[in-house]
């Protein structure tokens, strides 16, 4: 009797924990909670299908490419809850597992995007008509000054809008030595493949047109200062 009481509790704590690990919620739900301040939102299809049409100040780390998610929810805030959703909701829920098993508090959209679609619940996305940056204008603006800093990022990019304030306070002290030009990583898809810039962000140093220095990922301030001595 004690072994079956014991095995009945064991069950209700497994359930309980599932639980726990996959909060869902509706469209209408989903919506309300992502208008506080403190969360983050976080579409885990590909760029394509972000590009497609995502849901406003949303983060995007594909769940197919496990590196890049695993590299990109790196820089996520564990402090603040992670509203999550994919197509459907099946990718959305396997990633929510394993963030929840790293700390991170997360709901999933349920039934994903097309859920949010049929409630005619609004969506942004890059229109596909948008003109990149010619490889000849590109070249043009490096060499329009002595020293250039090129950022591709995006402000879908967990890591890019981490290294926000640090580009921020690096040019404020240093914008007399330097230009910096953004490129936009959801639009310069072809101007980032002739330049073989695989991830984002990252940042590239042109000294009289030139490139002297470039890396992918984070760089501290002091980095930043080193490369313009």
């Amino acid at each position: 009797m004690k072994n079956f009481i014991l095995g009945g509790l064991l069950v209700l704590v497994s359930c309980a924990s599932n639980g726990q690990k996959n909060k869902v919620a509706s469209p209408e739900e989903f919506e309300k909670s992502i208008k506080a301040e403190k969360i983050q939102i976080l579409d885990v299809r590909t760029a394509d299908e972000y590009k497609s049409g995502h849901i406003k100040n949303s983060l995007q780390a594909n769940w197919l490419n496990r590196a890049e998610f695993d590299d990109r929810t790196t820089h996520l805030d564990k402090s603040k809850p992670i509203f999550i959703y994919c197509l459907s909701g099946g990718r959305s829920g396997a990633a929510a597992e394993v963030l929840t098993a790293k700390g991170y508090t997360v709901t999933n959209l349920e039934g994903g995007i097309n859920a949010w679609k049929r409630e005619n619940r609004a969506l942004e996305g890059v229109d596909p008509n948008t003109p990149q940056t010619s490889m000849p204008s590109y070249e043009g603006q490096v060499k329009s000054t002595s020293v250039v800093l090129v950022d591709f990022g995006a402000e879908w990019c967990p890591p890019c809008k981490k290294m926000e304030p640090v580009l921020n306070d690096f040019m404020k002290e240093n914008s007399s030595k330097l230009t910096l030009i953004k490129m936009d990583g959801g639009i310069e898809t072809a101007l980032m493949k002739s330049l073989n810039v695989e991830a984002l962000p990252t940042f590239i140093l042109y000294k009289n047109g030139v490139e002297v220095k470039r890396k992918q990922g984070l760089v501290s301030k002091e980095e930043f200062a080193s490369w313009i001595k």
